[in-house]
């Protein structure tokens, strides 16, 4: 049954840069998974950029750009309460100019309950696809694996939305929170990338179904 979301994600050299658009809601690891993900990248040998688009939270944006400095990643950004999609395409704009492989989009998370937050998204999608009509080329949504049917829930919103591409499942490192893989699975059938099993640079892992299952199970029986 998870076999088929076990599709790890492949950057298209072709696309340049290859967009990829963070979205989820404040809580779910976002910032911290972009973090992550860019340095994987980065030591894959990829030219990577981030765009700091939660222009609502201060912290967010400045978590950003500390990791950038420390990881030597440039990362675009505006002042707080900037419109989020005017950073985005600035950041798509200076990634072509630079040539940069990977640009990794920050955006908003609060609730999605919340309509404004879903149109937002809506024209940070637009606003890429007009410089370039192929991006974002990967929509990848972070969720906190403790949360159970919100996260079944916000994948549905977020799903309508913007159209997901993938899903990266956050605070996996107790794995009795695991179940909800198998829900999202059948449910949306969407790619899962990554799993965030702790705090390391390293504990962000592409997805293998064979391992999580028998891990689960081990647990299981351990409990």
């Amino acid at each position: 049954m998870l076999k088929p979301v076990e599709q790890p994600l492949k950057i298209a050299s072709q696309n340049k840069p290859f967009v990829i658009l963070v979205v989820g809601v404040n809580g779910a690891g976002k910032t911290t998974t972009i973090g992550k993900l860019a340095k994987k990248l980065q030591l894959e040998g990829k030219k990577v950029m981030l765009a700091a688009g939660d222009t609502f939270r201060a912290a967010a944006v400045e978590q950003l750009q500390v990791w950038g400095e420390r990881n030597k990643i440039p990362v675009i950004a505006q002042h707080t309460g900037a419109d989020s999609a005017s950073v985005i395409f600035d950041a798509v704009q200076a990634a072509k100019a630079r040539g940069i492989d990977v640009l990794i989009a920050d955006t908003a998370g609060r609730l999605h309950t919340k309509d404004n937050l879903m149109e937002e998204l809506k024209k940070v999608r637009r606003v890429i696809g007009k410089l370039d009509a192929d991006a974002p080329h990967e929509v990848l949504l972070v969720l906190d694996a403790g949360t159970g049917q919100n996260a079944i829930n916000q994948a549905k919103q977020f799903n309508q939305t913007v159209e997901l591409t993938g899903l990266a499942l956050t605070k996996l490192d107790g794995t009795a929170k695991g179940g909800v893989i198998f829900a999202l699975a059948k449910q949306f059938g969407l790619p899962i990338r990554y799993i965030g099993v702790g705090e390391g640079i390293d504990d962000l892992r592409t997805f293998e179904a064979e391992p999580f299952v028998q891990a689960l199970f081990a647990e299981r029986e351990r409990s």
